[in-house]
């Protein structure tokens, strides 16, 4: 059981949680799922937008859909994300 909490205690044997390791795992963490979600999301869409049949290789042209649906879809994605983060800034700032 000693295992359990060493990963959250601040220095030897204090048992206190260090909230700001804490709080840096769990950025990391949900970066990791945003960024999972965005290549399964992106998966998803382009597949069902440019692949009519799969088989075991892709032509010509589903390769240049594919790359160009995920330029297109990385490219919102990132506008979308400056735009929320530019909000939350304005908001953080209102506070």
């Amino acid at each position: 059981m000693d295992g359990f909490g060493s990963d959250f205690s601040s220095g030897a044997g204090s048992g206190k949680m260090d909230t700001g390791t804490i709080m840096e795992q769990v950025k990391v963490q949900i970066a990791v799922a945003n960024a999972q979600e965005l290549l399964q999301r992106m998966t998803d869409k382009c597949f069902k937008k440019c692949i009519g049949k799969p088989g075991g290789t892709l032509d010509n042209s589903e390769q240049k859909c594919i790359a160009m649906c995920m330029d297109r879809y990385m490219d919102a994605w990132n506008t979308v994300s400056r735009a929320y983060n530019s909000r939350l800034q304005r908001e953080r700032a209102r506070i």
